[in-house]
């Protein structure tokens, strides 16, 4: 099992069990395959997403009445989360995503939604799933999204174009936000279930990204899509709650992501620099060095904490949408810092694409854009003073 400061809180065998899991699939599996998967650009790695769901890791974050793990608190779910993200950030973000489908979906859904579009997420052939709320005028700002629900005698219809879609194309299910009164902002916001295959769904090209690139995102054109009224989430209007209760969940998952990835670039540029001599000693024994270390550790420190108090918060049944906001935003800065300095440590061969850091310099700088902006996330902690 990873270092982690578990004196702070028992886990249970269960929980240590599939923390044990991941990191062994991140060691034998995920980081074997980065630099592949990466340098293919815009490719979906469905080798490991199918080894993944054999062994239960896509759907180990859901209910056991619809097959899956169990692993249902936020606590649980970053622990497996950084573990993954140390083996590679993208691929971590990837096997982890139905979460973040099945998170409206919990909380806005019926019993018979629960378990027709839950179900078939557990098992060893696990279709992948996608959240639309993006649009290309609409990022942070949920509540300005266009797209619109027609109500009609036969359900809804749905017109508009969704942006940046993780998993889109190669997803069978989606949560779609649109608006039933696009006269409202956040109050005219409610969310569908919508198939793939359902006539007037279209797909752009997959997008060419900096980072992260085993998760492929493309935009999702909608155009007349009839979407019966069993498929609506919730009640109208209500998908912008949903909405929100479901960031405050994935921005403190994000906030475990970007702490695996800070965790694997202090660790590779702890070793090196135990490894590499420079002046007739090892360059750890440089104090310039050291001290970098020293701040890479201590801050992914107060990364992990953060996190952890904020999925305990959400667990709990308390408001956390502050502590989910500052855990994603020191976490992903950390990322961001720890990153460039397993760059600076490796001096020129961390520039190079002979050592890991110089992908994972460009996969943490994703942790500070998706599921609102550090600017954003400092909006909301302001909101709380």
């Amino acid at each position: 099992m990873s270092d982690l400061p578990t004196e702070l809180v028992a886990l249970t065998t269960e929980q240590r069990d599939i923390i044990d899991l991941a990191a062994a699939f991140a060691r034998d599996e995920i980081r074997p395959r980065a630099r592949e998967v990466d340098e293919a650009d815009v490719h979906t790695p469905w080798d490991l997403w199918r080894k993944a769901a054999q062994v239960g890791i896509t759907g180990f974050m859901l209910p056991e009445e619809y097959g899956g793990g169990g692993c249902t608190d936020v606590f649980t779910q970053c622990l497996v989360q950084e573990e993954l993200c140390v083996g590679d950030l993208g691929i971590g973000n990837l096997l982890c995503s139905n979460g973040f489908f099945a998170d409206p979906v919990l909380e806005l859904g019926t019993e018979q939604q629960k378990h027709d579009w839950l179900a078939p997420l557990a098992g060893p052939d696990s279709p992948m799933t996608a959240l639309a709320t993006t649009e290309p005028g609409a990022g942070s700002d949920a509540a300005s999204i266009t797209t619109t629900a027609r109500r009609t005698k036969d359900g809804y219809v749905l017109n508009g174009q969704k942006a940046w879609i993780s998993n889109a194309g190669e997803a069978r299910q989606y949560v779609v936000f649109a608006k039933t009164d696009p006269e409202q902002r956040s109050r005219g916001v409610t969310a569908f279930l919508l198939r793939k295959d359902t006539e007037g769904v279209a797909f752009g090209e997959p997008m060419r990204k900096m980072g992260q690139r085993a998760i492929v995102c493309r935009e999702v054109f909608l155009s007349d899509v009839l979407v019966p009224e069993t498929q609506r989430l919730g009640d109208e209007g209500q998908g912008f709650t949903g909405l929100m209760r479901t960031f405050d969940i994935s921005r403190t998952v994000l906030g475990a992501a970007a702490t695996g990835v800070a965790r694997a670039a202090y660790e590779y540029a702890r070793d090196y620099a135990r490894d590499r001599e420079q002046f007739g000693k090892p360059i750890i024994e440089h104090q310039a060095v050291a001290f970098r270390l020293a701040d890479m550790r201590t801050r992914i420190e107060q990364a992990r904490l953060m996190t952890w108090r904020a999925a305990r918060r959400l667990d709990l049944g308390l408001d956390a949408r502050a502590e989910a906001a500052m855990a994603k935003l020191t976490a992903s800065e950390t990322a961001a810092y720890c990153t460039w300095a397993a760059v600076q440590t490796l001096g020129g061969w961390g520039y190079s694409r002979e050592h890991p850091v110089e992908q994972w310099t460009r996969d943490a700088r994703l942790e500070e854009i998706e599921e609102g902006t550090s600017d954003i996330m400092r909006l909301v902690i302001s909101r709380s003073l």
